[in-house]
């Protein structure tokens, strides 16, 4: 999944809501101060919910902030290079002061990032993240990666819930992405999203796209 910083450092760019019961997804989110349901995009920097993985273990799914940068840095060194071939349609490991600016300085507005928070052995680290950044009105592009040791826990099902809760509530219309054709692992997240799905498929990559009404 590509979403990257482009040469200009500018992206390339893909709760129960008061949504049509069609397109409504379930979502039991709680913002740090205890208000149930889809923060205000003023307040979705503090967006903070847990959840159950598949293998029992609890995660937290919150907002991405400017003091991660050493555990998101971490995390990259802790994925292989299929997964950061996945991410980044390279193996990318070493990333320019703008790059790791762009990445972390969110504004939840137009570029929202979650990350997936896990404990190992009292110590807490980043084992997956996704985001978006709105490409054009109504419509933003979508992009997950998740540690290899964290992999097919439901990690990335999981924060796709959350980021198309929020998309959902800023008024988007639709997420795109950007898959390689050997990704099965994430298409199979856009597929089981419970949102309609259309792909069209090209040598090099599937384009995916989801709408959110």
């Amino acid at each position: 999944m590509a979403l990257k910083p482009a040469a200009a450092n500018k992206p390339k760019m893909s709760v129960d809501l008061p949504a049509p019961a069609a397109c409504r997804p379930k979502l039991g989110a709680t913002l740090y101060g205890g208000i149930e349901g889809l923060p205000a995009m003023s307040e979705a920097a503090n967006y903070s919910a847990f959840e159950q993985l598949r293998n029992g273990r609890r995660v937290e799914i919150r907002a991405l902030r400017p003091d991660d940068r050493a555990d998101l840095i971490a995390a990259v060194a802790r994925s292989s290079a299929q997964s950061l071939y996945r991410r980044f349609f390279a193996v990318k490991r070493d990333f320019a002061e703008p790059e790791v600016e762009f990445f972390l300085n969110v504004d939840f507005l137009d570029h929202v990032a979650l990350v997936a928070i896990a404990d190992e052995s009292g110590r807490r680290v980043i084992a997956g993240g996704g985001r978006y950044i709105v490409v054009e009105s109504g419509k933003a592009e979508v992009a997950f990666a998740v540690v290899d040791q964290y992999q097919g826990q439901g990690i990335g099902a999981t924060l796709m819930h959350h980021l198309a809760a929020i998309a959902r509530g800023a008024g988007l219309k639709e997420l795109i992405a950007e898959v390689l054709p050997d990704n099965v692992p994430m298409l199979k997240v856009f597929e089981k999203s419970g949102l309609p799905l259309s792909t069209k498929r090209e040598p090099q990559v599937v384009h995916v796209a989801l709408r959110l009404c």
